[in-house]
């Protein structure tokens, strides 16, 4: 009896467990504290795009894929918790949200030898594939943000920036702090001053910053924030009536969280991205079609459609495009996180690609190679119109000024070269 009652509970176990052959591509996600309200849409996006694989194509290669998610709250030793709890599960690369894990899972997953990517944020030299083999940084990172912002506002100068003042507002974090030395070296070559002005996470209180931009009297501010950090921000903006068109907040700082609560004193604000605003894409009819209507939405599908889920969305579609690549390459879909590594660099997201994916001109071509990690680095702008609740794209995508940020980004990386023992390949 006791052998039967083993058996079925065995079986119990094993009829409830997924299949081994699953693709397994783990969310950590962050759903709580002050940064959940952020976190919870890009959570969804990328859950949801995987269950529009799952239930149209049947998944990727014939393979369905499990995204396992594990909360953070945005706290590094929790996100370092979460790799280490699911890495066993089969898991093929992690994509964690957040600068700080991704500090941390840099050296682990080398060790490791699973795939991380980092989309617009995490450490900006991994961009050099020739040192960091296992991180991966495309379609744009921070640098390629902070350039694009100083190219646009040059555009908006006739070209010439020189005495004109930016003041930075950012996280005082690893994260806020990545655009720094970028925005000093293009201080030097457009011959604009830069004020760098740190505001203490969570970020609610930042009157005196705003006390000496009112001071101070800055011709444009820049914002590298997250969270709540972002609306109280631009309500302060608001408060001293600072222009909002010279207002400009990087990939992170541009969502419908962050400006909504600020009603009409939000209007005109700008905002970097690296994709495509809003819904008019044949993707959403699927997605409609396959996930929302049948119930199978994360949350309903009560986001779909905002900046950070279809971000979510977005870094989806590249891990499935690589995985798809990697089962080419390797002749199998159950591939390793090896293989998909190889997938990776071997990836070319085109223009053509996109449209077949239902995402006409939504990203730039994702290129990448065994030395390029990190693609162009092209983004774009948008800007928020409070009256019609909705962000517009008023830039096309810009290239970022390689000829700065290329020799940063050799610097950075080689000097993590020399202090972890990485003999560059490639």
């Amino acid at each position: 009896m006791k052998l039967k009652l083993a058996t079925v509970a065995l079986g119990a176990v094993m009829a409830a467990a997924p299949a081994m052959a699953d693709l397994v591509v783990p969310n950590l996600s962050y759903r709580t504290g002050p940064y959940g309200a952020n976190g919870t849409q890009y959570a969804d996006g990328f859950n949801d795009y995987f269950t529009l694989l799952n239930e149209r194509d049947g998944g990727i290669g014939g393979e369905r894929v499990r995204t396992p998610e594990c909360e953070t709250a945005y706290n590094t030793e929790k996100g370092v918790e979460c790799y280490e709890a699911t890495k066993g599960s089969g898991a093929l690369v992690y994509n964690p949200l957040s600068t700080g894990i991704t500090y941390q899972l840099i050296p682990k997953v080398a060790a490791d030898k699973i795939p991380l990517y980092t989309p617009g944020y995490g450490r900006t030299s991994a961009k050099n594939g020739k040192v960091f083999e296992w991180v991966f940084n495309a379609p744009a990172n921070y640098w390629d943000g902070a350039s694009v912002a100083i190219k646009y506002l040059l555009d908006q100068n006739g070209g010439d920036l020189n005495g004109k003042k930016i003041a930075l507002v950012y996280h005082n974090s690893a994260y806020g702090k990545e655009p720094i030395r970028t925005l000093q070296e293009l201080g030097k070559k457009h011959g604009f001053t830069l004020t760098e002005l740190p505001v203490d996470p969570p970020g609610q209180e930042q009157k005196s910053q705003w006390l000496q931009i009112r001071r101070d009297k800055p011709d444009y501010v820049l914002m590298w924030g997250w969270g709540v950090m972002n609306q109280t921000a631009i309500q302060e903006a608001a408060n001293i009536r600072f222009p909002m068109e010279n207002f400009i907040g990087t990939y992170w700082s541009g969502s419908e969280v962050d400006v909504k609560p600020v009603g009409a004193g939000a209007n005109g604000y700008k905002a970097l991205t690296f994709h495509g605003v809003g819904m008019d894409y044949p993707i959403y009819e699927d997605m409609k079609k396959h996930v929302i209507e049948p119930g199978k939405a994360s949350q309903g599908g009560q986001f779909v459609g905002s900046v950070l889920y279809s971000r979510g969305m977005y870094a989806a579609v590249v891990i499935a495009e690589a995985i798809k690549k990697a089962q080419e390459l390797a002749g199998t879909p159950q591939i390793t996180p090896a293989q998909l590594r190889d997938g990776f660099e071997a990836l070319d997201i085109t223009p053509e690609r996109l449209a077949e994916l239902g995402l006409p001109d939504f990203g730039p071509e994702i290129k990448m190679t065994c030395d390029n990690h990190g693609g162009s680095g092209m983004a774009r702008l948008q800007q928020w119109d409070a009256s019609a609740g909705k962000w517009s794209l008023i830039t096309e995508f810009t290239e970022p000024d390689q000829e700065v940020l290329d020799p940063l980004i050799l610097e950075d990386s080689e000097a993590y070269a020399k202090e972890a023992g990485i003999s560059p390949r490639c």
